[in-house]
């Protein structure tokens, strides 16, 4: 079973991404603003892991691309990225932005930002489309910088709030990039292409 979520979890977000967002105008009825803006970052975010996972196309992409054809990341791999640095994360970031502060909800709009950044970087320097490209631009670019403007001008957002934000943001995908290439070191190493 475990096989199956590894394979197929994309889909399921997909899912969900639209039924969260189909019932947003019950769910935020009475939330402010700008913890609106904070809430659909994941609903979104799950719409653009369909673009970037259906059919393996991501993990393919960086295989051919970071790993020369290995194997640098695995289907387990893409899972655990994921569900624990994208789900986990904005789920928690959304409740310590409802609890404690609406500013620490900067983390996950920057780790929608930099993601984006990262898709048109990489389809600048290949010159070519690479999987969840057109959702990072068509829904990352306008939902992370609205969410970000609410944030500022709810007064909520300090300094720290967006050094810390971008922060995360920046860390969780060099973690990406740096397991890939060590194991693409790891398995060239070894004379092992998976």
């Amino acid at each position: 079973m475990i096989g199956r979520l590894f394979d197929y979890w994309m889909y399921g977000g997909f899912l969900a991404g639209i039924m969260i967002l189909a019932l947003m105008p019950i769910l935020a009825h009475g939330w402010s603003t700008t913890f609106t803006a904070i809430f659909v970052l994941l609903p979104i975010y799950m719409l653009h892991q369909y673009e970037e996972h259906d059919g393996d196309r991501f993990r393919l992409y960086i295989n051919r691309t970071i790993g020369n054809g290995a194997e640098v990341l695995t289907p387990a791999a893409v899972f655990v990225i994921n569900i624990g640095a994208v789900w986990v994360l904005d789920v928690a970031v959304t409740y310590l932005a409802w609890s404690v502060d609406l500013g620490i909800g900067l983390a996950a709009v920057y780790l929608m930002l930099i993601n984006a950044i990262v898709h048109m970087a990489g389809a600048i320097r290949s010159r070519s489309y690479n999987p969840g490209l057109v959702t990072a631009v068509v829904l990352f670019l306008p939902f992370s910088g609205y969410a970000s403007w609410q944030i500022q001008i709810s007064g909520a957002a300090t300094t720290d709030d967006h050094i810390i934000g971008l922060l995360i943001g920046i860390a969780v995908h060099a973690i990406i990039v740096a397991y890939a290439l060590c194991r693409r070191s790891a398995l060239a190493s070894l004379g092992l292409r998976r």
